[in-house]
């Protein structure tokens, strides 16, 4: 891999994406853009509700994808889209240009009608002309009377989480043996 290269405007997505989505990741701190849109989903991260969301894209390779872009929309603890005083349901954060590591503090979410408690992921990044949306479901749920999770069959694995201390944590793999189960709209 090329480390020492920077990629070029036609390898990114937007172009230019985290200019214009998250200004800091792009080396713009010391401009007073304001708050980041969706940086923060939980006023307060301390709540006893709250979680660590733990994500890494990979490409085909296995390598982590550093300039990728996530976007997060969940319903709350309740299964309701609704505003509740403290959490939005929508988050964004981009990959940690060293690790590609994205972690979002947020709420579980709740059951919705007729689903399993489920976060919908959209990805941007370099060589991805149009955003890939996928679901993360979590594996202390029973998942399997949600009918996109039941579609995925045999594949389905590769859409729920992994538990650990405080959270979950979940690759998303762009190609492969591994490639993760993405939604068309």
């Amino acid at each position: 891999m090329m480390t020492n290269l920077k990629e070029s405007p036609s390898q990114t997505a937007g172009p230019y994406v985290h200019i214009g989505c998250t200004p800091r990741t792009a080396g713009l701190e010391q401009r007073d853009f304001g708050p980041e849109l969706g940086a923060t989903m939980l006023i307060d991260p301390t709540e006893a509700k709250a979680i660590c969301l733990e994500l890494i894209v990979l490409d085909g390779a296995g390598d982590p994808v550093r300039d990728a872009l996530v976007e997060i929309w969940q319903a709350g603890p309740e299964g309701q889209f609704h505003a509740t005083e403290g959490f939005q349901n929508w988050g964004r954060q981009a990959a940690d240009l060293h690790t590609g590591h994205i972690r979002f503090d947020t709420l579980k979410p709740g059951a919705q009608t007729g689903a399993a408690p489920h976060i919908l992921i959209w990805i941007v990044a370099r060589g991805i002309n149009l955003g890939l949306a996928t679901r993360l479901y979590f594996p202390d749920e029973d998942n399997d009377n949600d009918p996109i999770y039941q579609l995925a069959g045999e594949r389905a694995a590769t859409l729920v989480a992994q538990k650990i201390d405080g959270g979950y944590r979940h690759q998303i793999v762009l190609q492969g043996d591994k490639e993760t189960v993405f939604l068309d709209f």
